[in-house]
């Protein structure tokens, strides 16, 4: 049976893919797997099924997309947020895993990128990552050097820099706040 990708942008979270999963159960429209990013139907969608979809999307912040380089930036973006939220993340450079997982140069990725977003590929992981940080910090069950050797950063130093020149905050001094200032995955 042949396999149908749809690209679904701002599909970043597991309670996103839930919600796409009712939309398309609710359209009877048949699918085989969703991620991040992307769906695989069973089969190809009418005009008035895409239409009918696109609408459903729209109304929880969803939009399939069209375009192949905005595809690839959904591509990326879903990766990043997936590599940052795995219980194993690698310790292997960001290009060299991009390189490798998405076919392409990492020069071609990071133009691409930089020129939609209007940030490279670096500094969203690092937001990414950063959001992560104060997700962990919010549930308080890890130190600091427990979250630094999970996220991947070299040293639990390196994550209170990383962080404060982020934030403007030290990991202490955020979790102390009483109004925390996180952002949706899909804003960053």
């Amino acid at each position: 049976m042949e396999e149908h990708k749809i690209h679904i942008k701002n599909v970043v979270c597991q309670r996103c893919i839930i919600t796409v999963g009712d939309i398309l159960d609710n359209l009877a429209i048949p699918y085989t797997e969703i991620n991040l990013g992307e769906a695989i139907l069973k089969r190809d969608l009418s005009i008035s099924e895409k239409n009918k979809l696109g609408k459903e999307f729209e109304k929880v912040g969803f939009e399939i997309i069209q375009d192949r380089n905005e595809r690839l930036i959904n591509t990326i973006k879903s990766f990043l947020i997936e590599e940052v939220y795995s219980n194993d993340p690698s310790n292997e450079k960001l290009s060299s895993i991009l390189t490798r997982e998405l076919n392409y140069d990492y020069s071609h990725i990071t133009h691409i990128f930089s020129e939609s977003e209007g940030q490279s590929i670096q500094k969203f992981y690092n937001a990414i990552r950063i959001e992560r940080v104060k997700e962990l910090l919010n549930y308080d069950e890890n130190s600091i050097a427990m979250i630094a050797d999970t996220l991947g950063y070299s040293t639990p130093a390196y994550l209170s820099t990383s962080f404060k020149k982020a934030t403007g905050f030290t990991p202490s001094e955020y979790k102390n706040m009483q109004i925390k200032d996180r952002i949706n995955l899909d804003s960053v």
